[in-house]
């Protein structure tokens, strides 16, 4: 649980959490051609240790690993052709398992896929991820609706997303609502059995709308969000809280709430943006997330995370963030020296690690009981 010496932030609010969401060279399309990038590396077991040892360094809460079954690509249904972007990715729990015994404070939180996998194998595999890394283990479940995926395991191909779905957040997950209804049983099948053989690992879900809120709500510890603006933020945290109710989640387990930018960060200011504008160029197109994108200098992103921060609704206040860095190692090193020391000085960040196992850094109540 949270140090009561802990400091807290302005207004009296508990310090932030803060992870990082790592991928590939960063979530830049064109990341790894800027500057310092290590685009030979991506499959190396010593860029990965580098990277999250740096996050250790910089006393974050979590990082998050990134996967797929199929490779990257610019559509949502299935490959392309494009040869100037990153492809390819290390089997995420596998990283987590490789940089465990090179940490030991911070959690480390692999993606995998729950579509198309047996829950008793992912309940194995991130089981052996406690045993690597006791108490610092975490799972973030992702659905799937690419037909490539699909058709790796001879399954139809699941229903064409349209240009209309695309629009909306809430369309998109009805259209895919049968896909998150077997997410929901995969998630609880995996957590009755963490639970028979003594697991306990906070599960985090990226949430949009809806009906993935309430997989979060039902399911898990923690939930990312991408709100645009404080005005947004207001409507997830309501929607959030709705769910939490339409699940009908116990009052004394509240769900975590961490909203999700990526970020582009430098010193001086407009410094992040021409890089932005430059990357941007090199990838034919302008950086477009699910996610706020945020360019400026760590002492800018620290304002806007403090100014998003007071906004309440539903009960509900964002707890803290959890960071793409746009490219790496740059973003995140930004993060590590630039925003950690800034967030310190406003008392609103840890100055140290005062607890061992991630339930106890997000202040989670230890162990998680099942929920089905």
């Amino acid at each position: 649980m949270t140090s009561p010496s802990a400091p807290r932030s302005g207004g009296g609010l508990p310090p932030l959490h803060l992870a990082v969401a790592l991928d590939g060279a960063g979530w830049h399309p064109a990341a790894w051609r800027s500057e310092g990038a290590r685009p030979g590396e991506l499959f190396t077991a010593g860029y990965w240790a580098d990277l999250v040892t740096e996050a250790e360094r910089g006393l974050l809460d979590l990082v998050t690993f990134e996967d797929a079954l199929a490779v990257q690509s610019v559509g949502l249904q299935g490959p392309d052709d494009r040869t100037d972007q990153v492809r390819g990715r290390l089997d995420a729990v596998l990283i987590a398992g490789r940089v465990a015994p090179l940490t030991s404070r911070i959690g480390l939180v692999p993606t995998t896929n729950v579509t198309h996998t047996e829950p008793l194998h992912l309940a194995a595999a991130l089981a052996t991820l406690d045993h690597a890394a006791p108490g610092r283990a975490g799972w973030r479940p992702q659905v799937s609706a690419r037909s490539d995926d699909a058709a790796h395991f001879g399954r139809p191909a699941p229903a064409t997303l349209t240009a209309a779905d695309l629009a909306s957040p809430d369309t998109i997950s009805a259209r895919l609502a049968p896909i998150f209804d077997d997410a929901a049983e995969v998630l609880a099948a995996v957590l009755r059995l963490w639970a028979e053989r003594g697991h306990a690992l906070p599960v985090t879900v990226l949430a949009h709308a809806r009906i993935p809120y309430e997989l979060a709500a039902k399911g898990g510890d923690v939930a990312y969000v991408t709100p645009h603006s404080p005005d947004d933020t207001a409507a997830v945290l309501a929607a959030v809280a709705s769910a939490a109710t339409a699940v009908a989640r116990p009052a004394d387990r509240p769900l975590k709430v961490l909203a999700d930018l990526v970020v582009l960060l430098d010193d001086r200011p407009g410094e992040a943006a021409r890089h932005k504008d430059r990357l941007d160029e090199l990838d034919g197109a302008p950086l477009t997330s699910d996610a706020e994108v945020f360019a400026g200098t760590p002492a800018e992103l620290a304002d806007l995370l403090l100014s998003w921060r007071t906004v309440e609704a539903g009960g509900l206040r964002l707890d803290g963030f959890r960071l793409r860095p746009a490219r790496l190692p740059h973003d995140l090193l930004a993060i590590t020296r630039g925003l950690v020391p800034e967030l310190q000085r406003r008392s609103a960040f840890r100055t140290a690690y005062t607890t061992a196992t991630l339930a106890d850094h997000l202040a989670l109540p230890t162990p998680a009981p099942t929920r089905s």
